[in-house]
């Protein structure tokens, strides 16, 4: 029997996994707050439902993508949340980036209902949601995720089952940890190389063949030589992800010196009022400290 689908969210990234997820041929169910962000997945075929709690009433399997840990409470546990009609021997699959801890805490609550939960959370942007090409970090139960290994390959090509509840989490939490350093590094390249009086396009084609190329340096290192900043990843969700590794960080009184060092230059850049750009735009605080105007190549 095909697995009855919701999912709550339909955002930059939850838009097209939901599309990917409808034309595979699995029945969608969609929640959005914004009753226009469902109106392309009705168009293709979706139904909409007009509370987190109508949905999964006819779901098997709901999946969220909402912006941060208290948005998932609510979606979930909240007075209209999936808990209040989910039936025993569903799943809730949280395609969000929160909290470990947070994560844990929903599970437990899910599994007093007899609901299962996988925190999934993701990396390849809007690009990846498109093409159904994202990496996939996944913390659980195994049997739930093998139940759940037929949808994740739609939306996929790189899927972990890393350990149990929260360990997805954790997961993309040392993700957007790197991935923030990486651009940083980037970024402080390209202001020596311009303030070198070398060109900084020149330097990243150089790179590339080196150890120090990197998915990163290909996409990220061109957006930054191009001021193409339209968002595949806003800097503001990734100053909420920082914010929960400095968090997780805390918990167990963990130092992580890079990370606090990055978190400023994207607080400095979302404090600027650029929270709506890629985060990539981070090399302009760093072009800014130095003084420097790096020029398009």
């Amino acid at each position: 029997m095909t697995e009855r689908v919701g999912y709550i969210g339909l955002g930059l990234m939850g838009r097209p996994v939901a599309l990917n997820l409808l034309r595979a041929g699995y029945p969608v169910a969609v929640y959005a707050r914004r009753e226009s962000a469902a109106l392309p997945l009705v168009a293709a075929g979706a139904t909409a439902y007009a509370s987190p709690q109508a949905l999964a009433a006819v779901c098997d399997i709901v999946f969220i993508n909402v912006s941060d840990s208290p948005d998932v409470e609510a979606v979930v546990l909240g007075e209209q949340g999936v808990i209040c009609s989910a039936r025993a021997g569903s799943v809730v699959v949280d395609m969000s980036t929160i909290s470990p801890s947070v994560t844990r805490f929903i599970a437990d609550k899910l599994s007093l209902k007899g609901i299962d939960m996988l925190d999934a959370p993701v990396s390849g942007g809007t690009i990846g949601a498109e093409a159904g090409s994202l990496s996939v970090m996944v913390g659980g139960k195994a049997d739930v995720f093998k139940r759940l290994l037929p949808l994740f390959d739609v939306v996929g090509e790189n899927i972990t089952h890393v350990g149990g509840h929260g360990a997805g989490q954790v997961a993309k939490a040392c993700n957007q940890l790197i991935v923030a350093q990486m651009m940083a590094a980037i970024g402080e390249a390209f202001v020596l190389a311009e303030a070198s009086g070398v060109d900084p396009g020149k330097v990243r084609e150089a790179l590339m063949g080196g150890f120090a190329g990197s998915r990163i340096l290909e996409v990220h290192g061109q957006r930054m030589l191009d001021s193409n900043f339209e968002p595949g990843f806003k800097a503001r969700l990734h100053q909420k992800d920082l914010r929960i590794v400095r968090e997780a960080a805390a918990e167990m009184d963990l130092s992580l010196a890079g990370t606090e060092m990055v978190s400023e230059y994207v607080d400095a850049l979302v404090d600027g009022g650029q929270g709506e750009l890629d985060s990539a735009a981070l090399v302009t605080v760093l072009a800014q400290l130095s003084g420097v105007t790096l020029h398009k190549t």
